[in-house]
């Protein structure tokens, strides 16, 4: 081996080494590379009388620097993060609208007690009574436009949830489209890995995860993708793509489906993931949001709503008005929503499902009747027809409330301030059907105020001629009086509870947003330490990359004079 030749396999290994880092220097900002080196190894060497002499260096191969704990413990923190950013950007639209409570229902609410003590005050000033409906009207109105607000959010989920799984099935074809381009390198260029590619699946994976959850398996050189539920996206190579879709239980709610199957026609085959299984990322957020606040949220202001109008209305159709005539009802509000599961038979009917009403004598029913609210949850519900007998199916405590049809109630089943009617589905229905119950979904963004007159407010007693405030004063005590949540809560009450759920919701997911992002900058700090490429080190590197090329380049000059010599010899 003579010194031209040591010289050539010094120029080539010095040549690859400033290439690689000038390629990390140009892909210093780039996301998700990995910093590049030249793995170099001796060329061997060659036995001769005076021992063996060194043949030079040879190149290996490009090796990134890479560690996969580092990459995925990143990924995971970088996925929480995503979604508790997702949670709280929504969170605060709902914080914003019943933090303050100078405006809005809260002193809407006390304006309108205040109103009906003013009455019981005088219950012959007309003022006072126009100014009473004004105030009703006034709370009516931002009790509505509070739910409305809500329902508008619910409905920007559901074009979230769209729109992100659209993005999520575009990641997947592109990591597939890598997947394949990688497959082809490592075919061509057995050996050796196509770093840069590499590099590129791996940041697709990440902005994927930054979506939803997600677990990845490697095989052959192919990336298999799941949900971390273990839902395959990417096997081999198919995608199998998500999709938005409307809930077969309540077709108001976009809901994310997978591809289950393939039918005989090769047709893919979508079915629902069921709630809370999808968790992390963008996506994992929204459906937090909506599942754990939002859909609360709507559903605890309708109980205000209609715990507000029964009891106002049962009250109030105790007294009579100015003119000496019964008490009608001040509010109203819409009854429980029943929504038939999509995948029921259409000929399978509707339960009849209302709110508690009870007769003031039962003996006399002219006397008329109440609406006691104490019972209603806020919850949700499902009823289920499981081996030919019907349940109600509490969605928030999972319990169960056998409903077995003809009782002495007439086949009334009475739970949680329902009373719940399912004999006319016995003969139209089958095992596996389901209605949804949503209680007081509607009830915030129906309340009415119904009696337009002031002279038709029914301030007096009965007993005492029309014009004493005792009604009034009855309906004004309902200020602190305790008419929900078993007795429990008063409507001041019931409001404050959205509230400062609202804010707890808010505070805790600001907290732990904190506290994630500063796990992703440590994780980031130590993946970047290992594969990030530092501007200075490199630099340092080139220079000394130059050195070795000059050196390496001197040997050949030496090389070359020495040939020189050995021809004057000669001649």
């Amino acid at each position: 081996m003579n010194l031209a030749n040591l010289g050539i396999t010094g120029l080539y290994a010095a040549q690859k080494r400033m290439q690689v880092t000038g390629h990390n220097i140009n892909n210093i900002d780039t996301a998700g590379y990995n910093r590049q080196s030249v793995l170099v190894e001796t060329a061997g060497s060659v036995g001769g009388s005076g021992g063996y002499y060194g043949r030079g260096v040879q190149v290996v191969t490009v090796q990134r620097s890479h560690d996969n704990f580092l990459y995925q413990q990143l990924v995971r923190s970088q996925t929480a993060g995503a979604a508790l950013v997702s949670y709280g950007t929504e969170i605060a639209q709902l914080d914003n609208l019943f933090s303050d409570r100078t405006v809005g229902i809260s002193p809407a609410l006390q304006n309108f007690f205040n109103g009906l003590e003013a009455v019981a005050s005088q219950p012959a000033d007309s003022s006072a009574r126009q100014e009473l409906l004004g105030r009703a009207e006034s709370l009516a109105t931002q009790i509505r436009d509070a739910t409305s607000y809500m329902n508008r959010v619910s409905e920007n989920i559901n074009t979230q949830v769209g729109t992100t799984v659209t993005q999520i099935n575009s990641y997947l074809e592109r990591i597939d489209n890598v997947n394949k381009q990688i497959v082809s390198a490592k075919g061509t260029t057995p050996g050796h890995e196509p770093n840069d590619l590499l590099d590129q699946r791996e940041q697709l994976v990440a902005e994927l995860g930054q979506l939803i959850d997600v677990r990845t398996v490697e095989q052959d050189g192919r990336l298999s993708v799941t949900t971390a539920g273990g839902q395959m996206l990417l096997g081999g190579e198919r995608v199998y793509p998500l999709h938005a879709v409307r809930s077969a239980e309540n077709p108001e709610r976009i809901v994310v489906g997978f591809t289950s199957a393939l039918n005989v026609d090769g047709k893919m085959v979508v079915s629902e993931f069921r709630e809370g299984t999808i968790k992390g990322g963008t996506l994992g957020g929204l459906l937090q949001f909506r599942q754990e606040s939002l859909e609360p949220s709507i559903s605890s202001l309708g109980r205000l709503a209609v715990g507000l109008a029964h009891a106002v209305n049962d009250i109030h159709r105790q007294g009579v008005d100015l003119k000496g005539e019964p008490g009608k009802d001040l509010f109203s509000v819409s009854g429980p929503k029943i929504l038939a599961n999509g995948n029921n038979p259409v000929s399978s009917g509707i339960p009849g499902v209302s709110f508690y009403k009870d007769p003031v004598d039962p003996a006399d029913l002219s006397k008329g009747y109440t609406q006691p609210v104490d019972q209603l949850t806020g919850d949700n519900y499902r009823i289920e027809r499981v081996d030919g007998r019907f349940q109600l199916r509490n969605l928030s405590s999972n319990d169960v409330t056998p409903l077995n049809g003809p009782d002495k109630n007439g086949g009334i089943t009475r739970v949680d301030g329902l009373e719940i009617d399912v004999s006319s589905l016995e003969t139209k229905s089958q095992d596996g059907d389901s209605w949804l119950v949503q209680p007081t979904a509607n009830a915030g963004s129906s309340l009415q105020v119904e009696i337009k007159r002031p002279q038709d407010i029914a301030a007096a007693d009965n007993d005492t001629g029309s014009a004493n405030g005792a009604i009034a004063q009855k309906l004004a005590d309902l200020r602190n009086t305790k008419v929900l949540a078993d007795g429990s809560l008063s409507l001041n009450d019931s409001f404050g509870q959205i509230v400062n759920r609202i804010a707890v919701q808010t505070q805790q997911n600001g907290t732990a947003a904190k506290a994630q992002l500063k796990l992703i900058e440590q994780n980031y700090a130590a993946q970047q330490s290992l594969s990030g490429v530092n501007k200075d080190e490199e630099y340092i590197m080139l220079q000394r990359y130059q050195e070795q090329y000059q050196a390496a380049a001197r040997l050949i000059d030496v090389s070359s004079q020495m040939f020189d010599t050995l021809l004057g010899l000669r001649s």
